[in-house]
């Protein structure tokens, strides 16, 4: 029975998918068939093993676990430990196996780039604008009806406009920092070249969204001769004109007298704005555009080495290239790529016409850049890891494509990295500790060494230690930030209407996220 499961580990319970469901009703329907598991993805959860009913896991009192749930429970209560142990038993019985091409021969090294003077600055510049708008967004409900002096009035609407604040502003640093250590990238490639090497970039963010709306708003006449930038700014000025609370509410009680809010309309159904809240809007919008613009990594790579060194597989249909003339101001244009663009470039980057291979998750699967004895461009691959996501197998995967069967010689891995902490690969080493434990018994086994262990930063000492840090700022203990400063700076509120802590505190991701700012 071959089921992808594994390959749903960031969205979700995977049992509910519809292969893992259509396995379940299969097995169910065949009691007495033979079942043999296969996926060609590693699993990165637990609940990615949801599906395999016939290992004699769970099902009765004859069981280790009376139900699937419970057996869930029960590994992720004993952590990476636990699943290390189960997979052990697993391949001890005979019921497992896992096998994966050998990392022998492969090097890696770590780049991290440290930010300049003015790259602080931009970014200390970006951090201090977004407790503004912070403070905009909560004045913003105030002001609109959202919430009132009684409290929140309407709490769907600022959940939703709370949530959809906070993944923004992850996502435009995630990009800010991308693109700021793009500059070291640039830098190596071009001595990987110079030394007759071959470079591969593996990165998931491609702006592809942020060029198609900064388009739209541009004459297609003048798409010939552009001077515009598209920046990872672009996502949070669509988040204050898309997601920004501007409509009116109105008070009013229900029918046990409970005070709460609804959207207000006028005669013919449109929404009422709050001027207010659109004046503290626009005034964001003014703001953010007078701050510097740091392009996309993707556009700074195919600009600066230029589309004939370059093979990019992503899955942009449009890009803005350098345009390719005799004059020393650099001019821009549009440049459509057609839906062959990929086998195109991929045949160019194997054939040794191009130097560079750019991809993107639309070219993590199913192909090969790789050292290939049939391949005229057998030069040694740098695969630099420029971002790694949040998918710890799509970033294996994507590792897998310099590094297959039938080369000249494995590839040499670089990982491209900040001083800046709250940047770690923590979530990606996590991730691979869970791969290793549940694939190969052994948790160092799932990064191939490719991660350090300090990397991860959300394992159960990391998260010991937030807790105390909560206890010890809640009491007034943390010298030069006070637990005010802390909850109006972060967004997190750490006190309970009683005035204690709360049970249930931040967990350590949603307190890395809030630190990249």
């Amino acid at each position: 029975m071959a089921n992808a499961a594994g390959r749903k580990s960031e969205r979700g319970d995977k049992a509910t998918s519809q292969q893992g469901r259509a396995g379940l009703r299969l097995q169910r329907a065949l009691p007495d068939a033979r079942v043999v598991y296969v996926s060609a993805t590693g699993a990165t959860d637990v609940e990615s093993l949801a599906y395999v009913e016939r290992l004699g896991l769970w099902g009765s009192v004859d069981f280790p676990f009376p139900t699937r749930s419970e057996f869930i429970a029960a590994i992720e209560d004993g952590g990476v430990a636990a699943v290390e142990v189960l997979a052990r038993d697993l391949k001890a019985m005979g019921l497992y196996a896992s096998r994966s091409l050998s990392f022998e021969g492969v090097e890696y090294e770590i780049l991290e780039h440290e930010l300049t003077e003015e790259q602080i600055r931009i970014y200390d510049s970006y951090a201090e604008a977004f407790p503004v708008i912070h403070n905009h967004l909560d004045a913003a409900m105030e002001v609109s009806g959202i919430t009132g002096k009684t409290g929140t009035l309407n709490k769907g609407a600022k959940a939703a406009a709370r949530s959809a604040f906070e993944s923004s502003k992850q996502r435009f640093f995630n990009h800010l920092l991308t693109s700021m250590k793009t500059p070291a990238l640039l830098k190596a490639t071009a001595s990987d070249l110079k030394e007759g090497h071959a470079a591969i970039v593996q990165l998931v963010s491609t702006g592809a969204a942020l060029t198609e709306r900064r388009l739209a708003q541009i004459p297609t006449e003048e798409w010939g001769d552009l001077q515009v930038d598209v920046t990872p700014r672009e996502y949070v000025i669509d988040y204050l004109m898309h997601s920004f609370p501007v409509q009116l509410f109105e008070e009013f009680s229900d029918a046990e007298g409970n005070l709460s809010s609804r959207p207000v309309h006028d005669a013919n159904g449109n929404p009422v704005i709050c001027r207010e809240a659109e004046r503290r809007r626009d005034e964001l919008v003014e703001t953010l555009g007078s701050l510097p613009a740091i392009p996309t990594a993707l556009d700074q790579i195919v600009q600066h080495f230029g589309t004939s060194q370059v093979a990019e597989i992503t899955g942009r249909s449009r890009r803005i290239v350098r345009r390719e003339d005799s004059t020393s101001i650099a001019r821009y244009a549009v440049q459509n790529r057609p839906g062959s663009a990929n086998l195109d470039e991929a045949r160019a980057f194997m054939d040794d016409e191009k130097g560079i291979l750019v991809f993107s998750d639309a070219g993590g699967t199913g192909r090969s850049y790789h050292a290939d004895l049939a391949a005229k461009n057998q030069r040694l691959r740098l695969h630099n890891l420029l971002e790694a996501g949040w998918r710890a197998d799509v970033a294996i995967q994507g590792l897998g494509r310099s590094h297959r069967t039938n080369q000249k010689q494995p590839p040499r891995f670089r990982m491209i990295a900040t001083n800046v902490k709250a940047k770690r690969l923590s979530t990606i080493a996590r991730r691979l500790d869970t791969l290793g434990a549940i694939t190969r018994g052994q948790r160092q086994t799932g990064g191939q060494g490719m991660f350090r262990s300090e990397d991860n930063l959300e394992s159960q000492y990391a998260r010991d230690a937030l807790r105390q840090f909560y206890g010890l700022l809640h009491a007034g203990r943390i010298e030069g930030c006070s637990l005010e400063t802390f909850e109006s700076i972060t967004g997190l509120s750490l006190t309970s209407e009683e005035g204690g802590l709360k049970d249930e505190l931040p967990p350590i991701q949603t307190f890395l996220n809030r630190m990249l700012h």
